[in-house]
């Protein structure tokens, strides 16, 4: 992953040395648990440790060296420990075969990036939470296919992110469960030369479950399914981001990005501020996304093992983690410094001369004993009259004009049906439901 869409600790974590620790670690365990099962001498294990304690470097060029000649990643890694712990390390890998490093150390690696995902939500949801509540009672105007539709609040649209992404969270922590498996279990998954007792220890160790079978790889529909999630968690990333793009464009203008002292936004026209967060999110949900369709195509290998996911994990890996963890990182900036102009907002509500309220004059009107069909047809005669004067007509006073329409209701019942606060009277009973406990 490029450096600019990447966060330090997340890197780290697919970084050549955390791989090669996390394999020693596997290696060690292992044959602690082999010599406590009396297959290889007590020695040998506390050899390794008595290595280890010294915080040797791992020297990845020297293992890519060894590899160069060996053309197999465990080989050269195994290799490298020996010529530096000596002849004890011979009875490291007794019974395994290189499936259950890689996929162990794969299954390691994606719970430790869940963890450091439900973290990156969690600060989204607090951020969510607060502005949610700032602007809950903020009027604006809700829309269905672009167009003014009826009043909402800010809050709410703040709201509905934060239950999207807490549900999100609930798939992440369940897609973590179901990623954090260790096979410790040999050539084709049948323990023949390796007791289950040392996959029991080793996963024990690493904060994993034994995978209840394997073949000689953990099963991929477990890595389709993480990475799916991630590819879900993506998409709720792009949709707010969209949201925010639509709000701040020019004739909208309701929120907008923080736009920072000294910030530029085009090369050649000094007045522009644009959403260059946003629009990058959607870019990094796209990426994302991309990742999904090769896990999925993963989970069909041939009999017990072939290594056609091996160089496709290489990639989604590391970059889908790395590129979530920073895009779930720039949305919590962006919405704890989003810009919410209200005044701009109730303009917009105001612009199409009380358009909004014409589903309740429609209402008011059956209620009345018009039938629903010349209900929407009073109404609609003069909506679109407003709509045609692109709102320099007002709603309320065309129907106060209307005699088909006064026979049913007063010309107060009629102002009566323009209260904008009506539309607002469940946003305490929504808020109880999305941020209950």
């Amino acid at each position: 992953m490029i450096p600019r869409y990447s966060r330090p600790e997340m890197t780290a974590l697919w970084s050549a040395e955390t791989r090669y620790s996390i394999w020693f670690e596997i290696e060690a365990h292992a044959t602690d648990a082999l010599a406590e099962l009396g297959v290889v001498p007590k020695e040998a294990a506390a050899a390794l440790w008595r290595w280890w304690d010294t915080k040797p470097a791992i020297d990845v060029a020297a293992i890519d060296a060894i590899e160069a000649v060996t053309k197999h990643d465990v080989i050269a890694f195994l290799t490298w420990v020996a010529e530096n712990v000596g002849d004890e390390a011979r009875f490291m890998h007794q019974g395994m075969t290189s499936s259950d490093v890689l996929d162990t150390c794969l299954a390691a690696q994606l719970t430790r990036a869940a963890d450091l995902l439900l973290a990156d939500i969690d600060a989204l949801l607090a951020v969510l939470k607060r502005r949610a509540y700032e602007h809950k009672l903020t009027p604006t105007i809700g829309r269905s296919h672009g167009i003014h539709a009826e009043p909402v609040t800010f809050g709410l649209k703040l709201a509905e992110a934060y239950a999207e992404f807490k549900r999100n969270r609930t798939r992440l922590a369940h897609a973590r469960a179901d990623i954090a498996t260790c096979a410790i279990s040999g050539a084709v998954g049948t323990f023949a030369n390796i007791e289950p007792a040392v996959e029991a220890h080793v996963a024990a160790k690493l904060g994993l479950t034994v995978e209840p079978v394997s073949t000689q790889v953990i099963p991929r529909d477990r890595h389709a399914m993480f990475f799916a999630t991630l590819g879900v968690i993506a998409s709720s990333i792009e949709r707010l981001a969209v949201e925010i793009r639509h709000l701040q464009r020019t004739e909208v203008l309701e929120a907008e990005e923080y736009f920072s002292p000294g910030q530029k936004g085009s090369s050649a026209m000094p007045h522009k501020r644009n959403p260059v967060l946003t629009e990058n999110l959607t870019g990094l949900a796209r990426m994302v996304r991309g990742y999904v369709t090769p896990a999925l195509e993963n989970v069909a290998l041939w009999h017990e093992r072939d290594i056609s996911h091996s160089s496709v994990e290489r990639y989604i890996g590391p970059d889908a983690t790395i590129t979530l963890d920073f895009a779930l990182a720039r949305l919590t900036g962006v919405v704890d410094k989003l810009l919410v102009y209200p005044a701009r907002m109730q303009k917009n509500l105001d612009r199409m001369g009380g358009l909004v309220h014409s589903q309740r004059v429609l209402l008011a009107l059956t209620q009345a004993g018009v039938s629903r069909e010349d209900s929407y047809r009073l109404v609609q005669r003069n909506a679109m009259k407003v709509w045609e004067s692109d709102g320099t007509l007002s709603l309320a006073e065309l129907l106060k004009a209307d005699s088909e329409v006064t026979a049913a209701l007063s010309p107060q019942q009629i102002d009566e049906k323009f209260d904008l606060d009506y539309h607002l009277k469940h946003v305490d009973t929504i808020f109880d439901r999305v941020f209950a406990g």
